[in-house]
């Protein structure tokens, strides 16, 4: 058992629905104390996460964004345009319920695990130790982890991650970024997804954009469609641009 998130088998992790290993910040201070307690004890196994994937050159780039974004359909397509040059890719996929994006990555030809959180809108870093363990990333690989659609909770748990991706679609409107200030800040890249359905919305990509650089004036933007293929090339270059560091 996972003494610090209370974790009784690998089976629950990966397979099982979970109950929600963290409480929402109430307005008394016996929450909020049971609050960082759990992140306290999260971070520590990210951190021996984070060991294990170093000494094993693997690198961990966690995918965050809403749902229906697209992460899937990204993943997807990653695996298909994969070259023979490409590192090992393998990926963690998190839902609270069903083995159908698993199944997905899998006929793309990728290898995946499927965890179920059951009620948690998250993964944490005790699942992806469990998820690791069951993948068995052979060393100098790439580990995709596509956390649960949620634009709050994925950001406040730390994995093990080396990267932070999020993903958002012009169909979820521009006021996203503004809403969700911590998620898109905390990340390095931010993928606009469904740009091949901007000309049916009224959705202003500069203006998506102006608000994801006032939140991070560093972050990399990239819009793309990984329905028609558009933008696609500067995905994977930002990813085996990655890989190799």
């Amino acid at each position: 058992m996972c003494g610090h998130c209370g974790c009784s088998s690998e089976k629950a992790r990966l397979s099982e629905p979970g109950i929600e290993r963290h409480s929402h910040l109430q307005q008394d201070g016996d929450s909020l104390q049971l609050q960082q307690a759990l992140l306290a004890g999260n971070d520590e196994l990210a951190r021996q996460n984070r060991d294990w994937l170093t000494e094993n050159r693997i690198i961990c780039i966690n995918l965050m964004g809403t749902p229906g974004a697209g992460k899937t359909q990204l993943l997807e397509a990653t695996f298909r345009g994969a070259g023979t040059d490409w590192p090992t890719m393998a990926v963690l996929e998190g839902d609270q319920q069903t083995q159908n994006d698993a199944r997905r990555i899998q006929a793309s030809g990728g290898r995946a695990v499927q965890i179920n959180t059951g009620t948690g809108c998250h993964l944490d870093a005790c699942m992806i130790q469990a998820g690791l363990a069951s993948l068995a990333p052979e060393p100098g690989s790439l580990v995709l982890v596509e956390n649960v659609g949620n634009l709050v909770c994925p950001a406040l748990f730390d994995l093990g991650e080396r990267h932070r991706v999020a993903m958002m679609a012009v169909t979820d409107g521009e006021d996203k970024p503004e809403k969700y200030p911590h998620l898109f800040a905390g990340c390095e890249l931010v993928i606009i997804n469904k740009i091949d359905l901007q000309p049916y919305l009224e959705v202003d990509l500069d203006k998506i954009k102006a608000s994801l650089r006032r939140l991070n004036p560093r972050v990399e933007i990239l819009p793309l469609s990984a329905s028609t293929g558009e933008g696609l090339n500067a995905w994977y270059d930002w990813l085996l641009t990655r890989a190799r560091l």
